[in-house]
């Protein structure tokens, strides 16, 4: 087979329907446009979603929920997912890395829950820890430089 020969199948084609050419071509006068009206007029038609004067679809239906910009730059970390880091430091690059967090995060917050038997450093300022997080880390001989 050869893209150059390919076709639609034989009648799955319709010739254009050539309007407005008089009574013989079987469209003439007002073109099967029916008579009068906004449909029947040259470029006259209403806007998309327009029900003919009723309130639209989209504006009878409830409005729903919330997207903030800023959720896909920022990620949360648990105490449990940050024992999966290699070495003992934690930098926003390394969990990257360790695929913990999105490529796109900007900020980190490490949160409490799971347990901690590994000491860890954390040394950027864009990762944060709640107090709780905080105190296990502290109490695991961990520290947050940030």
């Amino acid at each position: 087979m050869r893209l150059n020969l390919i076709k639609p199948a034989a009648g799955s084609k319709r010739e254009h329907l050539r309007v407005g050419r008089g009574a013989s071509a079987g469209q003439g006068k007002t073109c099967g446009r029916g008579v009068k009206g906004q449909r029947a007029r040259k470029g006259g038609y209403h806007k998309v979603g327009f029900e003919g004067g009723q309130m639209p679809l989209q504006r009878r239906l409830p409005k729903v929920g919330f997207r903030s910009a800023i959720k896909r730059t920022r990620a949360e970390l648990t105490l449990s997912d940050l024992m999966r880091v290699k070495g003992d430091e934690v930098t926003l690059k390394g969990l990257i890395g360790a695929n913990l967090v999105p490529a796109a995060t900007e900020r980190v917050k490490i949160i409490l829950s799971g347990k901690l038997s590994k000491a860890y450093t954390v040394k950027d300022k864009v990762i944060t820890a709640t107090k709780g997080a905080k105190i296990a880390i502290e109490a695991a001989g961990g520290r947050l430089d940030a």
